[in-house]
């Protein structure tokens, strides 16, 4: 959750957390979110990777596609974050290739916290 509540408080939108544990042993959960714009996608991952590192000690085990900055993929092992632009967000359609994953109902954060 800390990952998802990061990408809301960066104004990231659609913000979707599916459960992958039944469907793969690599990975436990997908966090994905979509970015208005390279800038806005860069200070989200920026902001995530600082949220699980410092405040959860979790350590990134690789990070794709920052420099194209359209979809960028931050992998921590079991949990794995996918920051799109609304196009390429639309392109590869991740809810619907893993529609087998249960969504996790996120809770309604209050920005003033």
């Amino acid at each position: 959750l800390a990952a998802a509540r990061t990408a809301e408080e960066n104004r990231g939108r659609d913000i979707v957390l599916l459960d992958m544990r039944e469907l793969t042993p690599l990975f436990d959960y997908f966090v994905l979110a979509t970015g208005t714009s390279r800038r806005q996608l860069h200070a989200m991952s920026e902001e995530i990777d600082h949220t699980l590192t410092n405040d959860m000690n979790d350590r990134r085990l690789s990070i794709e596609g920052y420099d194209e900055g359209r979809w960028i993929l931050l992998d921590y092992g079991n949990v794995v974050i996918h920051l799109f632009d609304e196009e390429t967000r639309e392109y590869y359609a991740l809810e619907q290739l893993w529609s087998d994953a249960r969504r996790v109902a996120l809770p309604p954060w209050d920005r003033a916290e």
